[in-house]
Formats: structure tokens, C-alpha cells, sequence
């Protein structure tokens, strides 16, 4: 891990980019050069031009043919890009049996665009474990306990994709889990839906808990991180003070780093050392998630396609979505929220009520009363009533968490 001294002390070199130049203007003259003859005189003092000889069209019109020739050059290899990125996005893997999606009176469903979705991202840190999600569900039969996701987080995307709406849940919440071996009066661990009944369960117990519909699902490989932040030359995070991590055995110091991938991802799992512990975690995890979308977004990355192929490349590596999340809806949404900055985004957490033990268990019981008025915004697409009169709630400054 680099430290790094303050934007304000000193100017760090970013990660090497393609850069191109360009010198002339790249003018092109053409002029009509056919000699014009002179006869001599006649006798009143007129003079005949020699006969011009004629050239094709091309000739005739050498500029704009050579415009042309470019621009077709340029369009096909814009085209071939294109289809590239469309292709590593034809990658993602996808799942079947997670969500049911929206119709109209007809019974025909409704399409992504032009309307606001809600999407459940869970993230997956299997150690080990080389199956994915996708595999377990090929044969049509979850595999209890095989897989787990301790990150959950809802993002809510207004019809016009200028904002977002995002809300982490403690993997620790007591909640509901729909008739399912193993819960104690019909409640568990809102991660234990998933590790027992794969997405589908997790997006029913969700979608029952917060009155949501769930439009799509992605799960997330924190492994998978680490490639997308060395695509992305690195993340900057800044540490407010120095501490401790004894389950990394990995001492966090005061001030600004660049993180590479294997080091990003030791940020996002710290909870040892920090005040709040998993709810800590969380912060930093929306920190990094921050970061990144700033990263992506910024014009640095969509300029350089060598930067841009790698991105989406790596990134396409480590998602799998629900099967009616396809190629061209995901392309879709990127180019629909091509406005969105992450001054329009709004982080927080489900609100904390209490820690408690059931059935030998550690858990966290969520403040139901504000749980309810959370998600009653989250669904109207702004969080700002909710975090006024919240204080605290908010993600802080990516100065402030540590």
C-alpha cells in the first residue's frame, strides 16, 4: 500500500494513459490546375482559350472523396469497438428463477428504459469456492450453504437516470425469511436467505421486508475488484486515522493511498479496528464504490478505449445478473445514465435500532419505523427529507471514513 501526501501538498501522477496528438490542420488544398492555352490575337482583339480536358468525379472532387474515405474509416472502426464492448458485455453470465418482471394491464412487460428500477446487488466472497452462482442454478437446484453474501445493497434509479438512491442492509438484519428450514419463528439473518435459497429467496425476503418490487439482480464478485481497480490505474482513498486490522494483520495509516486491486480489496473487507464494525464495513464499501464510479465516469476513462476496453472487459468478468437482464437493456442503462456523477448520488445504510442475541446468534434489529419511511423515498427516487431529518445517516465525505 503507497502512501500518498495530500492533493493539497503535492501533485500525484495519475495512471498511464493512451494519449494522442495531433499536429497541422490537416488542410487539404485542391485547386484546378489545367493550363489555360492563349491563342493569339484575332484581328478585333479576342483571344480563344485551349479546350479544358475533363476528370472523373473523384479527381474532380479529391477532398471531399478523401473526407469521406476517412470518415468510413473512422465510423468502422468506431463500429468494430462498439461491437466489441457489446460482446464483453455478452459475457456477463446470467441466472435463471431470480426476479419476476414488471407487466401492464396486458400482460406484456414492461420495458427498462424510460422507467425508474430498483436493483438488488449482492455481493459474493466465496474464498475458494469456483462454482458461481450461475453453475449452481444450471441444473435448475440451488445448493443450500454453497454460496454466501454478506453485502447487500438496494440502488434505485429515477426514470430520467440523472440520480440514484442507494441503501446498504446489514447482513446481520433480523428479518422475515419466507417459509424456509432453519429460521427460528420465521425470522433469520437477512443473509441466510441467499445461502439458503439463492437469489430467488433473497430477492423474495427483501422485496417482502422493504415493499419493493425488484426490477433486476447482479451479484458481485469482491474478488473480482481487484481487476477492475488495476484497470482503472488504481483507486485513492484517504484514511482520517490510523488503526489496526488484526484479521489482516494490515495497520491502516493516516493520509492518502492509491489502493492496487489487492489492496482495494483488503479495504472493503476491513471491519476489525473500526468503531462500528460491520456497519464501518459498509461505509467503507460505499466509499470504494464512490470512488470507483467517479473513476469510471470521469471523461479520462470513456475518452481512452484502450482504458475503456479493459474496464468493461474485466468488469463484465465478475458480474452475473438474472436472466432478463439482457446485453442490450445493461448497454442501454450505461447509455441512459450517461449524465449520472456521484454528486447526484445518495448513500446511507438501513437504520440501526439494536445488537441482540436469538438463538445464540448475534443480530441487528433494524428501527422499523424508519426502515419503513427509508424506503417509502428510496421508491420516489430521492432521499433528501429522509437524511434531513436522519442526521448522520448520510455516507460522510470520502475524507471522513475510515
Amino acid at each position: 500500500m503507497t502512501d500518498e501526501p495530500r492533493p493539497d501538498e503535492t501533485q500525484s501522477s495519475g495512471p498511464d494513459a493512451t494519449e494522442m496528438e495531433t499536429t497541422g490542420d490537416g488542410a487539404m488544398f485542391v485547386g484546378d490546375r489545367s493550363a489555360v492555352a492563349t491563342s493569339a490575337a484575332d484581328p478585333s482583339g479576342a483571344t480563344a482559350a485551349a479546350p479544358v480536358k475533363k476528370r472523373n468525379f473523384f479527381r474532380r472532387h479529391l477532398a471531399l472523396t478523401s473526407l469521406f474515405t476517412i470518415f468510413v474509416v473512422l465510423l468502422g472502426t468506431a463500429g468494430g469497438f462498439v461491437w466489441y464492448l457489446n460482446h464483453q458485455l455478452g459475457n456477463i453470465e446470467t441466472f435463471p428463477g431470480a426476479v419476476t418482471p414488471r407487466t401492464d394491464s396486458n400482460g406484456d412487460v414492461i420495458s427498462d428504459s424510460g422507467h425508474a428500477m430498483n436493483i438488488l446487488v449482492l455481493g459474493s466472497d466465496d474464498g475458494n469456492n469456483v462454482q458461481t452462482v450461475a453453475d449452481d442454478l444450471a441444473d435448475g437446484t440451488w445448493t443450500r450453504g454453497a454460496h454466501r453474501s454478506d453485502t447487500i445493497i438496494l440502488i434505485h434509479l429515477p426514470a430520467d437516470r440523472k440520480s440514484a438512491q442507494i441503501v446498504s442492509i446489514p447482513r446481520d438484519s433480523w428479518v422475515p425469511v419466507p417459509t424456509y428450514a432453519g429460521d427460528i419463528d420465521g425470522k433469520a439473518k437477512i443473509n441466510a436467505a441467499f445461502s439458503w435459497g439463492g437469489p430467488a429467496l433473497a430477492v423474495r425476503t427483501i422485496q417482502d421486508y422493504t415493499g419493493l418490487h425488484i426490477d433486476h439482480v447482479a451479484m458481485i464478485d469482491w474478488n473480482g475488484f481487484k481487476g477492475l481497480t488495476d484497470a482503472l490505474g488504481g483507486v485513492r482513498v484517504y484514511i482520517p486515522e490510523t488503526f489496526y486490522d488484526s484479521a489482516q494483520n494490515i495497520t491502516w495509516h493516516q493520509g492518502w493511498h492509491t489502493l492496487n486491486g489487492e489492496e482495494a480489496l483488503k479495504y472493503v473487507r476491513t471491519r476489525h479496528g473500526l468503531a462500528n464494525g460491520d456497519f464501518g464495513r459498509i461505509e467503507r464499501q460505499q466509499n470504494f464504490l464512490r470512488t470507483i464510479m467517479d473513476s469510471m465516469l470521469e471523461s479520462s476513462t470513456f475518452l481512452n478505449p484502450i482504458k475503456l476496453a479493459k474496464v468493461v472487459g474485466t468488469f463484465s468478468s465478475f458480474v452475473q445478473v438474472d436472466d432478463t437482464w439482457s446485453t442490450g437493456d445493461i448497454r442501454n442503462l450505461a447509455i441512459d445514465s450517461k449524465d449520472l456523477r456521484t454528486g447526484n448520488v445518495q448513500f446511507t445504510t438501513a437504520p440501526f435500532g439494536a445488537y441482540d442475541t436469538i438463538g445464540g446468534q448475534s443480530v441487528v434489529l433494524l428501527d422499523e419505523a424508519k426502515t419503513k419511511a427509508l424506503f417509502k423515498a428510496f421508491d420516489q427516487g430521492d432521499l433528501s427529507e429522509y437524511l434531513k431529518e436522519n442526521p448522520g445517516s448520510s455516507l460522510p465525505g470520502s475524507e471522513n471514513v475510515n
